[in-house]
């Protein structure tokens, strides 16, 4: 007999048959209710996460915006990351000159699309406002070409500058200045002399992932100097998600894990001109396909392929992010949780002709002192902030001075080993690296003292 109380939820003294009953009963609300829930998802199923009118962009089950957004909230959910990033770190303000740096990528396609979007909409403000006192921030891009050190024949050199040329033309007034900036233009001297002094400091640095690193420090000396010469405080890079796990995996085989949480952060001013990643939140796919959809114009570049450490990480993070598309946002999340340094952030601006709510954005985003690490000591070759044992390692350098201002991983992947070589290679530095150098050393030892 079963028990005759209405409400009692116990199994005592239930027959069999009773039971029978009671898991059918159980079992048909169960599917009543997995049928609603299916009908409500079939009912919002192939729908934009966040218009939900219109259907997304693509049909593939691998978490990326492109699976549950439509192509207009895809492309402003970017812009949305592009413009957060700008406001909340103040990277641009209304008397800033902006030098975007322009390789032709996707990245940097759309890193130059945005802030022309930007540049139109604060000219259109000041157009529209009657006593025009609020300045529009200025616009110059870059282009830094690469052909002496990969041999890139004259025609196909020609073809690809022309191509960034009228990328540049073909956007919407206003109109911004366009530098081709030479590599070898590092050196002061004529383009025939410095093109050689290039050829041979390359060819004088026997490792392949020290040669990667080094052209990589001479771009960004390219780009600081023409900023510099050109009356811009701002150089906006292209650099993404994707290619930050790179760097972060790079970085951390070379021995460069003290120097990097410098280099993943939205802002960079321990160069003379700051340098600003306003995609930093954005993966390379993304901005792939944005290109695509827009039909922007992107300029393929003739270079050897990585051979050395970079390679190997490069497809390795490739392989990562195939296996499970959130890997590069793990690692970049992941690196993003390191200390910074005290120049990882821009000064806080007291200028009346900035907006009131940018200024409160950068006092609440802003570091604190307290929150960063302070560096005084930087590799004269790569710029990176040298930690104690570094400095504490010039005890036993001090018969070879040259080699005492260099982080580990220069000093093992680009100096030669041999003291008269490393004289040899120094007299083939550019004159900014090597008057660094001699300024390095004396600080370092009064620091010893």
């Amino acid at each position: 007999m079963a028990c005759s109380a209405s409400a009692c939820q116990s199994n005592c003294y239930k027959t069999q048959q009773e039971e029978e009953e009671a898991v059918k009963d159980n079992n048909n609300t169960n599917s009543f209710a997995a049928n609603i829930s299916s009908s409500n998802n079939n009912s919002n199923s192939g729908l934009c996460l966040k218009c939900k009118a219109n259907q997304p962009i693509s049909s593939n089950s691998d978490g990326g915006d492109d699976a549950r957004f439509c192509i207009d909230c895809f492309r402003g959910n970017l812009f949305g990351k592009f413009r957060f990033a700008v406001t909340s770190n103040a990277m641009i303000a209304p008397t800033d000159n902006v030098l975007v740096a322009f390789s032709g990528g996707p990245s940097s396609r759309v890193a130059l699309q945005f802030v022309h979007e930007m540049h139109s909409k604060a000219q259109k403000n000041f157009d529209a406002c009657r006593d025009r006192s609020l300045p529009v921030f200025g616009v110059g891009v870059a282009f830094v070409d690469e052909s002496s050190v990969y041999s890139v024949p004259s025609n196909e050199t020609d073809k690809v500058i022309g191509d960034v040329r009228l990328i540049v033309e073909n956007l919407a007034p206003p109109s911004k200045e366009l530098y081709i900036v030479p590599v070898e233009s590092v050196y002061s001297s004529d383009s025939g002399d410095g093109r050689e002094r290039l050829k041979k400091l390359l060819d004088a640095v026997g490792d392949a992932t020290g040669r990667e690193d080094l052209l990589l420090h001479l771009r960004m000396l390219a780009l600081q100097k023409v900023a510099s010469q050109n009356g811009y405080n701002r150089l906006l890079l292209g650099s993404c998600v994707s290619k930050i796990a790179c760097h972060v995996i790079s970085a951390t085989v070379k021995g460069q894990g003290y120097s990097l949480p410098a280099d993943v952060q939205y802002v960079d001013a321990r160069w003379e001109i700051p340098v600003v990643l306003p995609l930093r939140d954005c993966l390379a796919k993304e901005l792939t396909m944005l290109c695509r959809l827009d039909g922007l114009k992107t300029v393929e570049l003739i270079r050897s392929p990585c051979t050395g450490i970079n390679g190997l990480v490069s497809s390795f993070v490739t392989l990562l992010q195939e296996e499970n598309p959130s890997r590069e946002c793990t690692i970049m999340r992941t690196a993003g949780k390191l200390i910074p340094f005290h120049f990882n952030k821009i000064e806080e601006i007291d200028d009346s002709n900035v907006l009131l709510a940018t200024r409160r954005r950068q006092k609440r985003y802003n570091l604190k002192p307290n929150e960063s690490f302070s560096s005084e000591s930087f590799c004269f070759i790569c710029n990176s902030p040298l930690s104690r044992s570094d400095l504490l390692s010039l005890k036993n350098l001090e018969s070879h001075k040259t080699s005492s201002v260099c982080c580990s991983s220069c000093q093992f992947q680009i100096l030669p080993q041999d003291p008269s070589s490393v004289n040899e290679l120094y007299t083939l530095l550019p004159e900014q690296l090597f008057a660094r150098a001699k300024h390095e050393n004396l600080d370092h030892y009064s620091a010893l003292r």
